[in-house]
């Protein structure tokens, strides 16, 4: 295992404050290495998921609506070069942009052919425009071929790996249909670091049966990993959904927005400083969220989040860095 880089008590002050918010943003961590805003598009290869074609399981994850996680990802009908052109296309409209990621979002997107995945993911990192490629993918979807081709990737452009973990305790996991065990995402982070790939981690706070130390010990077990960001996406419930039956039925609730305020600054006060936030809330498609409707408030969550940190002095890795000086 890779020894973690505690900062130096001198250094503590610099980890307070990040371009303005109290945590490394991917924003920040953006500019920090393009030298400008970066925006992501995202994509659709068309691909399913092994939860869902009969390898693992056919209904998903129990809380993955049709759209496989990729609700907001383009048509998949277009070839990847069209689903880039118009999304830029889009967003150029609104304000000049000169970069932007490729983010293969829907599904399972390292699930295929190995000569597949090469043609969607050369045509993605060619275009003039993408400075970097990310995939999110399921562990147990990552062969010796597709690493292999995931390498050449990488040293075209940087490839990102976001890697659908939700939790480390098994019994949540077994609840949401994960459908691998821990050992499995051990072994994919490994194999992915080998090659000099960066790995984003999902992770979802709230998940029922878990309390406040359940989650915080998932971002604790992630500060030993070699891991360069994380994903903290609140539990959505969403129309159609297997969850969406069980919230229905009472067996769950969801987290009040002070409670999940208070949880998300014991997340990040618990995360290494160097970790990239990729993610902070996520915000469900509108027209499929049952619960909870304030997560649909976003940019409200994200103000009150600054605003109660900097009462607070708290900061990413606060306890983190106390607990290892």
């Amino acid at each position: 295992m890779n020894k973690v880089q505690v900062p130096e008590r001198k250094e503590e002050c610099l980890c307070r404050n990040w371009n303005g918010k109290p945590y490394r943003s991917l924003d920040y961590m953006l500019r920090e290495r393009f030298g400008e805003k970066v925006y992501k598009v995202a994509l659709n290869g068309g691909m399913s998921c092994p939860n869902r074609d009969g390898t693992l399981g056919t209904g998903g994850c129990i809380f993955c609506s049709q759209g496989g996680s990729g609700d907001f990802a383009a048509d998949a009908a277009l070839s990847v070069s069209s689903q880039i052109d118009a999304q830029i296309a889009a967003l150029e409209r609104k304000r000049p942009i000169k970069k932007y990621i490729a983010y293969f979002q829907a599904y399972t997107n390292t699930y295929g052919p190995t000569e597949y995945l090469r043609r969607i993911y050369t045509e993605a990192i060619s275009h003039p425009k993408i400075v970097a490629m990310s995939i999110g993918t399921r562990p147990d979807c990552l062969g010796k071929e597709v690493l292999d081709l995931l390498e050449e990737m990488n040293r075209i452009k940087p490839v990102w790996v976001e890697l659908g973990l939700q939790t480390i305790h098994e019994r949540t996991a077994e609840y949401i249909r994960r459908g691998y065990p821990l050992s499995c995402f051990e072994e994919a982070a490994e194999n992915l670091r080998s090659r000099g790939i960066e790995v984003i981690v999902h992770t979802i706070l709230g998940l029922p049966g878990e309390s406040r130390e359940d989650i915080c010990a998932t971002m604790e077990y992630l500060n030993e990993k070699d891991i360069q960001g994380v994903k903290l996406q609140l539990l959505h419930v969403l129309k159609g959904t297997d969850l969406a039956y069980d919230y229905a039925a009472g067996k769950f609730r969801v987290f009040e927005r002070e409670e999940y305020l208070d949880v998300l600054i014991a997340c990040l006060e618990r995360l290494r400083p160097e970790i990239v936030i990729h993610r902070i809330t996520g915000d469900g498609p509108k027209e499929l969220l049952l619960a909870p409707l304030w997560a649909s408030r976003k940019r409200e969550v994200l103000n009150l989040l600054h605003h109660r940190m900097k009462e607070l002095g708290s900061y990413q890795g606060k306890q983190y860095i106390s607990l290892h000086k």
